[in-house]
C-alpha cells in the first residue's frame, strides 16, 4: 500500500480523534509538557531576526501567536512560494489556489490534473504533480494560464526544480522507483533515473538532487547534471519530508517519529532528532527548521536541533515566504500563516 493512501487514512483518524478538540489551540511555552519524552525549555526570542530584516519591518522577530488562517480549495497538501505569492495542491478537487503571500488574499483557483499532490515554481511558473494522472501540469505564475500538460510516472510526488529542470519523484505498485527530469523550458524528458522504494519528496543542494525513499529507510542522491546515483544513505524509516538549510539535509522519518540531519556534501549523519506524534513536511526559515505533523506543527533550531516551538494541529505541507512560513492545514482546506 502506498504512503500516501495510508497518509490518507491516518489523517482521517487523527481527525476522528481530535473532533473535540479546536482546530488551532493556543500555542505553548516549550516548557509546559507536551507529551512524554519531548525535552522542555524556556521559549527564545528568533535569532533568524538578525539574518531576515524583513522580520524586523514587520515586527516578526519572535516566535509568537500571530497565525492566521486562509480558506483555499478541497485538501491542500503541497505548498510553494513563487516571490510573491504561496500556491498550494489541492488534492481532492483537482486544482491549486493562488494566496497573496503579504495579505492573505485569494487571487485565483486554477484547474490542473487529478489529485494533485505537490506544486513547485521554476523561477516564472508552477508545476503541480497529478497522481491520478501520473502527469504534472505547467501554468504561468502571474495569471493561472495553463502551459501544458506532460507525462510524468506513477504517482508522482513533492517534486525540486534545479534552476532549468522540474525532478518528478514516481512510486510504482512494485519494485524501485524513479525520478523523472523534465525541462522546465517545454516539458521535454531529459530522463528518468533510479532510485529507492515509493521515493515520494526531493529536494536540491544546489548541485545534486535529493529522494526520500518512503518504503525504505535511505534517500539517494543523485547528480543534478545527468543522474548519476552519487550516494544512498540510512535515515529513520519511512522518510517523508526534506528540506535543504544551506549546507545539510534535513529528513522527516513519519512512522518512527524522527528527523535526521545530513551533511549535504557527503551524507554523514551531524544528528537525530526526536519529533514524536507522526512529523510530515519541513522547510527552512533562514534559522529554524518547520515540521507539520499528525498532531503538531514543531519547531527546530537549524544549528543543533534543539526544539523551540511547538502547537498543536494537524498539518502536512510546509513553504517560507522570506519573512513567514505557511503551513497546510488539509483537513481544514485552509493554510496557515506563522
Amino acid at each position: 500500500m502506498k504512503t500516501r493512501i495510508l497518509t490518507g487514512v491516518s489523517l482521517i483518524v487523527v481527525v476522528l480523534a481530535m473532533a473535540n478538540l479546536r482546530p488551532i489551540q493556543a500555542q505553548k511555552p516549550i516548557n509546559q509538557p507536551a507529551h512524554a519524552g519531548l525535552q522542555m525549555h524556556p521559549p527564545i526570542l528568533d535569532a533568524g531576526a538578525r539574518l531576515n530584516p524583513l522580520k524586523i519591518a514587520l515586527l516578526h522577530w519572535y516566535l509568537a501567536d500571530t497565525t492566521t488562517s486562509v480558506t483555499v480549495g478541497s485538501q491542500p497538501y503541497g505548498l510553494c512560494f513563487d516571490g510573491a505569492n504561496i500556491w498550494t495542491a489541492n488534492f481532492a478537487d483537482n486544482t491549486v489556489t493562488k494566496v497573496q503571500a503579504n495579505t492573505g488574499q485569494t487571487l485565483g483557483t486554477f484547474k490542473v490534473g487529478g489529485q494533485p499532490f505537490g506544486v513547485t515554481f521554476d523561477g516564472a511558473n508552477i508545476w503541480a504533480s497529478n497522481e491520478a494522472d501520473n502527469t504534472v501540469t505547467k501554468l504561468r505564475a502571474s495569471d493561472g494560464k495553463n502551459m501544458g500538460t506532460f507525462a510524468a510516472g506513477t504517482f508522482p510526488g513533492w517534486m525540486t526544480f534545479d534552476g532549468q529542470n522540474i525532478w518528478v519523484p514516481n512510486s510504482p505498485s512494485s519494485g524501485l522507483g524513479s525520478v523523472t527530469k523534465l525541462r522546465a523550458l517545454d516539458g521535454k524528458s531529459m530522463g528518468s533515473f533510479t532510485v529507492g522504494d515509493n521515493p515520494i519528496a526531493t529536494a536540491f543542494d544546489g548541485n545534486n538532487v535529493w529522494v526520500t525513499n518512503g518504503g525504505t529507510n535511505t534517500v539517494t542522491k543523485l547528480r543534478a547534471s545527468d543522474g548519476t546515483v552519487v550516494g544512498t544513505f540510512t535515515v529513520g524509516n519511512g522518510p517523508l519530508g526534506i528540506a535543504f538549510d544551506g549546507a545539510n539535509m534535513w529528513v522527516v522519518s513519519r512512522p518512527d517519529g524522527t528527523v535526521t540531519k545530513l551533511r549535504a556534501s557527503d551524507g554523514k549523519v551531524i544528528g537525530i532528532f526526536q519529533v514524536p506524534d507522526g512529523p510530515y513536511g519541513i522547510a527552512f526559515d533562514g534559522t529554524y527548521m518547520w515540521l507539520s505533523g499528525d498532531l503538531y506543527i514543531r519547531v527546530l533550531r537549524a544549528s543543533d536541533g534543539f526544539p523551540v516551538w511547538y502547537q498543536q494541529v494537524q498539518t502536512t505541507g510546509v513553504a517560507f515566504d522570506g519573512a513567514y512560513v505557511w503551513i497546510a492545514q488539509t483537513n481544514a482546506n485552509a493554510v496557515l500563516k506563522f
